[in-house]
């Protein structure tokens, strides 16, 4: 079915708002002026602060972190599994037939293109960082950082080093990084892209609080949540970029004999920049869509070679067992409340970072998985984005995690000698990834080969993170406009490789990163209320199908004049 006419004039008169807000001429032409010095300001007051009082800055954060994941921590839990519910909901309801978009509305990329950008930005260079030194994490059982190190399988009675405890190692970080995250990046992407291309709203944050403030949207409450939008874009990206060069630059050592120093770290950055700028200036369609296609060619030859070249049965036997305790117990692990100090400390320090490190990145990836999603029904929408990055992840770590738990466990001078855990006792993350590579490949042309990929990867994912944060934000301060000014696209990509320069150089990038975790408690309010705005919306659309209209009131739904 075709778009009717009241639909078309909805969207003229969503244009004519947008083109009336937007700075028409000037500096700021096709971007709006007032959100975009508000914002600038805003990162460079907070970059200054961080910067030059770094110790400081990390205490406050520090605290207030510590406090939300003490006080919040089962609001964390509890939030996260209630969208949970809500994704299996749309699945199964009425709701689930209705597109992204008009009713005769068709995907704008194919599925292959699809997924590869949705694994690309919404998962960059985190299972890279965390793909082998997570699962080693939970096989270590002293007790290094003061909280036991697996408190699930110390309750199963696997205690001792051994296939029992390296099977729970890894249904533990399938838990971390399975359903609940993906839930969230599922819901905002959702409600994004029903009100932006069903609702012919602005693609911004803004949009889906409609159902609850209506006009008012276009308002100080709107611009404020779009600012806090772009805020934890650049802080996010720039923290991922900063922290993530460290590792990269730990390959180039290993490749080149290459300083890995602080020199090295900044041209990486720069690099990194320069590319995600040009990337970003060639649309969605082009560069974004080419480098994350090209991130999952050599994502699969790379995983091929770990699992052909290690112990490939052992690794397929563990895998299999720990996603069917993953499958069988996720729901239960998603609400347990430990009460003893020990796993309450564990979980607080894992469980509750891990829900708060995906909720502070919702909207930002939530926006670009919309950005990528018109057309698509919500039941294929869910079922996609909830399903398929989750099980590319899930073979991932269990393959890159199996190898180094296997290494762990057969080492040559006892259990937990091969010196992956010491690395990871050490919190020498980058270093981790490489030495789980020498124990299966060695130091000749093959291991030197495997490496060189490992550190394009690394690469290539901080460039998909990077372009795709610098669309997400210059989306958000053009009021949704899909094809931004490329000026701006170049100076927020300039930004964020500032942003992440200066806090590397003055050592305050941890700070940024726990500040950040500590900006998802307000975020998940607004992600309530996003889930629950998209679900009154969708009660009357799906009750005024056939009638011409959006259900009771809902029409027009742009700002009258």
């Amino acid at each position: 079915m075709s778009s009717t006419p009241q639909e078309g004039f909805e969207a003229a008169e969503t244009r004519m708002f947008k083109a009336e807000k937007l700075a028409p001429s000037g500096p700021f032409k096709g971007m709006h002026k007032g959100m975009t010095i508000s914002s600038s300001l805003m990162v460079l007051v907070f970059v200054f602060f961080t910067g030059v009082n770094t110790e400081f800055a990390g205490e406050i954060f520090g605290s207030v972190r510590s406090w939300i994941e003490v006080t919040f921590g089962w609001y964390y839990m509890v939030t996260i599994v209630f969208l949970i519910a809500v994704c299996v909901f749309i699945v199964f309801s009425r709701f689930g037939s209705v597109r992204l978009g008009d009713d005769d509305s068709r995907p704008d990329f194919t599925n292959f293109a699809w997924f590869s950008m949705l694994f690309s930005a919404g998962i960059g260079i985190g299972i890279l960082f965390f793909g082998v030194a997570e699962p080693i994490f939970y096989l270590d059982n002293s007790g290094a950082f003061g909280y036991p190190n697996n408190p699930y399988a110390d309750m199963a009675g696997a205690e001792a080093i051994g296939y029992d405890r390296a099977v729970d190692a890894l249904r533990v970080t399938f838990f971390h990084w399975g359903f609940h995250g993906w839930a969230v990046y599922v819901i905002v992407g959702m409600s994004l892209a029903y009100f932006a291309y069903r609702k012919k709203l602005p693609l911004a944050l803004r949009s889906a609080l409609y159902p609850f403030i209506g006009d008012r949207i276009y308002g100080p409450i709107g611009h404020m949540v779009d600012i806090f939008g772009v805020l934890g874009c650049v802080f996010g990206v720039a923290t991922s970029l900063g922290l993530g060069v460290s590792q990269m630059s730990v390959g180039l050592e290993r490749l080149f004999g290459i300083d890995p120093g602080i020199s090295t770290q900044l041209t990486l950055i720069a690099l990194i920049t320069i590319i995600s700028i040009l990337s970003a200036l060639s649309g969605v369609g082009r560069g974004i869509r080419i480098i994350s296609q090209w991130n999952i060619i050599v994502s699969i030859i790379v995983v091929a070679l770990f699992l052909f070249g290690g112990p490939t049965g052992w690794v397929l036997g563990a895998f299999g067992s720990a996603v069917g305790d993953y499958l069988a117990n996720f729901i239960q692990m998603g609400l347990w409340f430990p009460e003893e100090e020990g796993p309450a400390n564990w979980q607080n320090g894992w469980t509750v970072f891990y829900w708060g490190w995906w909720l502070a990145w919702a909207p930002f990836v939530g926006l670009f998985i919309a950005r990528i999603s018109r057309g698509r029904t919500l039941r294929e929408f869910v079922i996609g984005v909830l399903l398929v990055p989750t099980t590319i992840i899930f073979v991932w770590l269990g393959i890159f995690g199996g190898t180094a738990l296997y290494q762990e466990l057969t080492a040559s001078s006892g259990v937990g000698t091969a010196g992956i855990i010491d690395l990871v006792n050490a919190w020498n993350l980058p270093e981790a990834l490489f030495a789980n590579a020498d124990g299966i490949f060695g130091n000749g042309a093959l291991g030197w080969i495997v490496s060189a990929m490992m550190v394009f990867l690394l690469m290539s994912w901080f460039v998909t993170s990077s372009d795709s944060g610098i669309v997400v934000l210059t989306t958000i301060l053009s009021l949704g406009n899909e094809d931004p000014p490329k000026t701006f696209r170049v100076f927020w990509g300039v930004v964020v490789g500032l942003v992440a320069a200066a806090l590397l150089v003055a050592g305050g990038l941890s700070a940024l990163q726990t500040a950040n975790i500590a900006a998802a408690l307000p975020l998940s309010l607004v992600i309530i209320l996003m889930t629950l705005g998209v679900l009154k919306s969708l009660f009357n659309d799906v009750s005024g199908l056939g009638k011409g209209t959006d259900g009771d009131n809902e029409t027009p739904l742009v700002k009258d004049e």
